[in-house]
């Protein structure tokens, strides 16, 4: 068994763990309000835009865009988005294997397979791992905006136009709850697989278009694909936030544990060494007496 004094310095250092953890969920928890705001905020305008690209695609098949054409898929694009930071238990280990498995799919089709990355441990993992990366995105803060990730969105897109992929996801976590995120691979390209899956359409079409619809298209999509990667990225920091919400707080509970523990060896060791100090005082009466 340890001494008193190791004993002693160990459960120093996991208290100042434990004041560190405890500050962090704090952090956390205090951000992940914003956070849900930003996100919440940032729903309606993706949400509406995709329905009016669904709408204007079906109700004038003859204006026709790269975006919205069907190719034959030899090779795809993906924008992975993950978070800056680490300590948010294994939201970016879920979602790098879900992209991985994708990957995989892909790879067994003979369709290769090129990626924007957007957070810094997604770099850092890709770096590690390989695979054919056009370009990153990194340290968007607290609060993501379109300006930091038009880079990023304009390579996958002018990639696209210039055929050189034929299909574009996005893949990210999805906030369920406080306590529950998810990753999605969500088909960003071609429009016309969006249009497809979308469970309510109109039946009447009654927008009056300024100029025509067909030069509405481009400043749409481009807006529209904006949308989706902006609100991917509001969306995965909330979900960074809960995340390490909820491992700061197990990671202090642990604290707790392991410091109950030393405490009670502690405890055994200081006993120990007081009874070692009896005997031996024992011992010496008792020599001394002979």
């Amino acid at each position: 068994m340890a001494g008193e004094k190791e004993i002693r310095n160990k459960i120093r250092s996991v208290q100042n763990m434990q004041k560190i953890t405890s500050a962090m969920e704090k952090v956390a928890a205090s951000k992940i309000r914003k956070a849900q705001a930003q996100m919440e905020a940032s729903r309606p305008y993706a949400e509406r835009i995709r329905r009016v690209i669904s709408h204007l695609s079906e109700a004038h098949p003859d204006a026709r865009h790269p975006f919205m054409e069907k190719r034959e898929i030899r090779r795809v694009g993906f924008i992975v988005i993950s978070t800056d930071r680490g300590l948010c238990g294994g939201l970016n280990a879920n979602l790098f294997r879900k992209v991985i498995g994708d990957l995989a799919q892909w790879r067994d089709k003979d369709v290769e397979v090129d990626m924007v990355l957007v957070g810094a441990k997604a770099v850092q993992f890709f770096k590690r791992m390989g695979g054919s990366v056009l370009g990153t995105a990194t340290h968007l803060g607290d609060q993501p905006s379109v300006n930091d990730l038009i880079g990023a969105i304009t390579i996958m897109l002018n990639a696209y136009e210039e055929g050189k992929i034929d299909r574009l996801y996005l893949l990210h976590n999805v906030f369920v709850s406080a306590m529950s995120q998810k990753p999605v691979a969500a088909t960003i390209l071609p429009v016309s697989e969006i249009a497809e899956h979308e469970e309510e359409m109109q039946e009447h079409w009654d927008y009056i278009y300024e100029p025509e619809a067909g030069e509405l298209l481009e400043e749409f999509l481009s807006r529209y694909i904006e949308s989706q990667v902006y609100r991917g990225a509001v969306e995965n920091f909330a979900c960074e936030m809960a995340a390490k919400m909820v491992a700061m707080k197990s990671a202090t509970d642990n604290a707790g544990e392991i410091i109950s523990k030393l405490q009670l060896d502690y405890n055994k060791a200081r006993q120990a060494a007081i009874t070692q100090e009896i005997s031996e005082i024992v011992g010496g009466a008792a020599a001394v007496s002979e």
